[in-house]
């Protein structure tokens, strides 16, 4: 009781008093240093149970689980794999409930493959297992596998899929860009009669603002019955990541008339919407007003300076974005130092962009994209000399870029390419016709633009560098096989570079089709030749 009021000390205190303790005391106890933050002593406590002469043979299933719970959280990897060879070992290991929560362990230490070999060897599987094992793979990433695990499961007449799987599954398919599959799965919670119910609503709104379809979101949205501070707050943050900040606000402003309270997230949507927009005025409204005692009493955190820096720096006003980063009262992390340094490369500021370059190689001396970015400030103001050396550093350490890869969904499936791609079965066909759509819109008045290529190769190797970025090849390969018309979508993890951006442009109105790219900063919606974040991104 104590512990479920966040009474920890409290249930000490009955604990220390307890005369003989049962294996129900140990567990409660254990639990509850988990339920109140303080899992490195439910795991002392568990030691020391095995510390009694027989204290072995008090673990059972119960506990078990208890145990591997506080174990996920900590940092020690090796205290998951201990314990999980202690449990063999007794032979509580098989219990389903017990591997249910190793593979969570697992996972939440970042052993994934551990995870699917426990999921793979249970003989009897309940829906928490295969929830759990698809939760693993979407929350970390890992959507395709999380895809194929709900298919599995689909073949399975017994399992009854419920809030919780299709709550898992929605968010791989919104990772991922699946829409067509997100679709069906969407259809499959309504029939079974999860229409008006909140979670899956929730993610259902989330998952079609993620996948390029924020108006079928606000359709869901306004459908719903109840809302709490996490639908209001998907709300806004889809619309402000598709560039709609006055629609986002307004979303904002109808939660604070009807809807809870906004919370910490909610203002990082809010001010993420204002980013996405240059809605400068309204962004430095809104992250005083959360601030006031009177009024929301929210103290801001990393991730709304990180907005505000980069509101500020996109729209120009880098040394206020830099004052306001001196008056954090906790240190800036690297997205903050980098939405800077990006500020700098627009408005060509090389002063401010060499101290922000410096302020990076000391917290990520080994990513290459700080000394790219640099080398390339350089370049732009004429630095021929700074931008080469920076460009030797990274040759000299031996740096490499994060790999670039666009995503495109094809009847369900999702297929990948990378730069230079050439392991697709239509590698040739997808060459050939980009050729020819690169000379339909040279024609057209298309120019590559090889501000982003390093500058020590000659001009045709940067056209040829250019045309072979990863979200060229996805929406041709998506021409290719889709019916005329057909809105393409495509989910990139980088962000989309000033060529592609152009080069998107004109296709959408050469090919006469609606193009929609989610890179890892915001989504663009190409129709008719031009883009919905007019050119600000």
């Amino acid at each position: 009781m104590y512990s479920k009021c966040n009474e920890i000390g409290d249930a000490r205190k009955v604990y220390d008093v307890t005369p003989g303790k049962n294996a129900v005391v140990w567990t409660s106890m254990i639990a509850g240093c988990v339920q109140n933050d303080a899992s490195r002593e439910g795991i002392l406590y568990f030691k020391r149970l095995l510390g009694l002469k027989s204290g072995v043979d008090l673990v059972d299933a119960v506990m078990a689980s208890a145990a591997l719970t506080a174990c996920a959280r900590v940092e020690e990897k090796h205290v998951t794999n201990s314990v999980h060879g202690l449990f063999v070992k007794i032979g509580v290991e098989s219990d389903v409930n017990v591997r249910n929560t190793l593979m969570d362990a697992y996972a939440k230490t970042g052993n994934f493959g551990f995870s699917r070999m426990v999921f793979d060897e249970m003989k009897k599987k309940d829906v928490v297992s295969w929830n759990t094992i698809m939760a693993v793979y979407g929350q970390n990433g890992f959507s395709k596998e999380a895809l194929d695990v709900y298919r599995e499961m689909s073949c399975i007449d017994s399992l009854r899929r419920g809030v919780v799987t299709f709550s898992t599954v929605m968010l791989a398919c919104a990772h991922s860009g699946a829409l067509q599959f997100g679709k069906c799965v969407h259809n499959h919670a309504i029939r079974s009669g999860l229409e008006v119910n909140l979670h899956v609503d929730t993610a259902a709104v989330d998952m079609y603002c993620k996948c390029g379809r924020v108006d079928t979101a606000k359709k869901v949205f306004h459908h719903m019955k109840n809302k709490n501070v996490k639908s209001w707050t998907a709300m806004i943050a889809g619309c402000g990541m598709h560039g709609r900040g006055r629609e986002a606000l307004q979303v904002f402003h109808e939660m604070r008339r009807s809807g809870p309270s906004p919370n910490y997230v909610t203002f990082v949507a809010v001010l993420a919407a204002c980013s996405h927009a240059g809605l400068v005025e309204e962004g430095r409204h809104w992250f005083e007003a959360m601030r006031e005692e009177e009024e929301f009493n929210i103290p801001p955190g990393v991730e709304h300076y990180g907005c505000m820096v980069d509101l500020l720096g996109r729209s120009g006003h880098i040394s206020e974005a830099y004052n306001l980063v001196k008056q954090m009262t906790t240190s800036p992390d690297s997205v903050i130092w980098s939405a800077l340094l990006s500020a700098c490369r627009v408005h060509k500021n090389v002063e401010l962009g060499e101290v922000f370059a410096k302020k990076l190689f000391e917290l990520e001396p080994r990513n290459v994209g700080v000394y790219v970015t640099l080398s390339n400030i350089y370049a732009e103001a004429g630095k021929w000399r700074n931008s080469e050396r920076t460009r030797a550093i990274i040759r000299t350490k031996k740096l490499e870029k994060t790999p670039g890869y666009s995503m495109v969904e094809l009847k369900g499936r999702i297929q990948v390419f990378m730069i230079e791609d050439r392991r697709h079965p239509q590698h040739e066909e997808i060459y050939t016709y980009l050729e020819s759509l690169t000379k339909k819109m040279m024609m057209a008045g298309y120019i590559p633009d090889t501000s982003s290529v390093p500058h020590d190769i000659d001009e045709e190797e940067k056209e040829r560098t250019l045309r072979v970025h990863s979200e060229k090849l996805a929406v041709v390969f998506a021409i290719i096989n889709m019916a005329l018309r057909t809105s393409i979508q495509v989910i990139k993890n980088l962000r989309i570079c000033g060529d592609c951006h152009t080069f998107m442009k004109f296709i959408s109105k050469i090919e006469n089709r609606e193009i929609v790219i989610r890179d890892s900063h915001r989504f663009h919606h190409f129709i008719d030749g031009f883009c919905s974040c007019g050119d600000y991104w």
